[in-house]
C-alpha cells in the first residue's frame, strides 16, 4: 500500500479523497490545512470510512511514501520545499507556481539534496508525453488558447478587461506569453505553464485566454510545430462542480499519477 500526505483539502482534494477510496492500494493518511481550518475539515472527513489525520504541516517524524500538493503555490513555499530536503518525493499539482523565477531551480535543488524527485502533473491538458518528445528533437512553436465560462474568471484580472457579468460574444481578456499568464491567472494557467515546460519555455509559449459566454466546459487547444512535424490538440473539460476554474480532468490526472506509483503496470 503506498502511504500519502496531501497538502489542501479544496475541491481537487475532497474530488481525489473520494476516488481514492475505491483503490486499496492507495492511502491518504494525512491532509494539510491551513491553520485555523483543522477542525471545519476534521469534521467535513470524520464521515468517511478511513479519515485522514488532518494537520497544518508535516510532522518531524513523517516519511510518506509520497507527498501530493493541491493546494495552491503558496504550498509549495511551505511544505513541498521542506518535504524534498527530507527525502520524500513531491508530485505537484500547481504547476502555475513554477513560473515565480527561481522557483524550478530551488526545487530542483532541495530533490537533489535530498535525493528524491518531483512529478509535475498534466492536471486538465493531455499530449505532454507528446510535447516533451518533441522537444528532444526541437520545437519552433507553441500556442495555447484557453476557454472558459466568465464564471471561472471571476476575481481574476478579466474583471478589467470586459464585464464578465454583462458578454454576450467571446471575449479575449488575456494574450501573451506563459510566464506573465501564469503570474496574472495562478488559478487558471496551469494548463499554460505545464505546456511551457513540456516544450520551448515560459517566455516563448503563446497565450490566449477567452471568456465564453456560450461554454459551459473549459477548453484547451494547443498547436506545436517543429523538427518532428506538427501536432494539434482540442480538448474539451467539464469544469468540476465545486470549483468552476478547475477541470474534473485534473482530479483523474492525480489518480491516474498515484496509480501509477502503486501497480505494477504504468502507462
Amino acid at each position: 500500500m503506498l502511504h500519502i500526505t496531501m497538502i489542501g483539502c479544496g475541491a481537487i482534494g475532497l474530488g481525489v479523497l473520494e476516488l481514492l477510496e475505491q483503490d486499496p492500494h492507495l492511502l491518504v493518511e494525512r491532509v494539510i490545512v491551513p491553520p485555523g481550518s483543522e477542525e471545519a475539515i476534521g469534521q467535513r472527513l470524520a464521515r468517511r470510512s478511513s479519515p485522514p489525520q488532518v494537520v497544518t504541516a508535516l510532522p518531524e517524524d513523517a516519511r510518506p511514501d509520497l507527498l501530493l500538493e493541491c493546494a495552491g503555490h503558496q504550498a509549495l513555499e511551505e511544505h513541498v520545499l521542506p518535504a524534498l530536503e527530507k527525502g520524500i518525493a513531491c508530485l505537484i499539482v500547481s504547476v502555475g507556481a513554477l513560473s515565480q523565477p527561481g522557483l524550478v531551480e530551488r526545487l530542483e535543488a532541495a530533490a537533489e539534496r535530498g535525493n528524491t524527485r518531483i512529478e509535475l502533473l498534466p492536471g486538465a491538458i493531455g499530449g505532454i508525453d507528446a510535447l516533451s518528445a518533441a522537444r528532444v528533437g526541437g520545437l519552433d512553436s507553441v500556442d495555447y488558447t484557453g476557454r472558459k465560462p466568465p464564471r471561472a474568471w471571476k476575481n481574476t484580472p478579466g474583471e478589467q478587461a470586459c464585464d464578465l457579468e454583462h458578454i454576450s460574444e467571446a471575449t479575449v481578456i488575456f494574450q501573451g506569453s506563459a510566464r506573465e499568464a501564469a503570474r496574472l491567472y495562478p488559478r487558471n494557467a496551469n494548463v499554460a505553464a505545464t505546456l511551457s515546460l513540456a516544450g520551448i519555455g515560459l517566455d516563448r509559449t503563446r497565450v490566449t485566454l477567452i471568456a465564453d459566454p456560450h461554454s459551459e466546459e473549459n477548453v484547451h487547444q494547443f498547436q506545436a510545430r517543429g523538427a518532428f512535424g506538427g501536432f494539434e490538440l482540442n480538448l474539451r473539460g467539464r469544469p468540476l462542480a465545486a470549483n468552476p476554474k478547475t477541470s474534473a480532468l485534473t482530479v483523474y490526472s492525480i489518480i491516474r499519477a498515484l496509480g501509477n506509483h502503486a501497480h505494477g503496470i504504468s502507462i
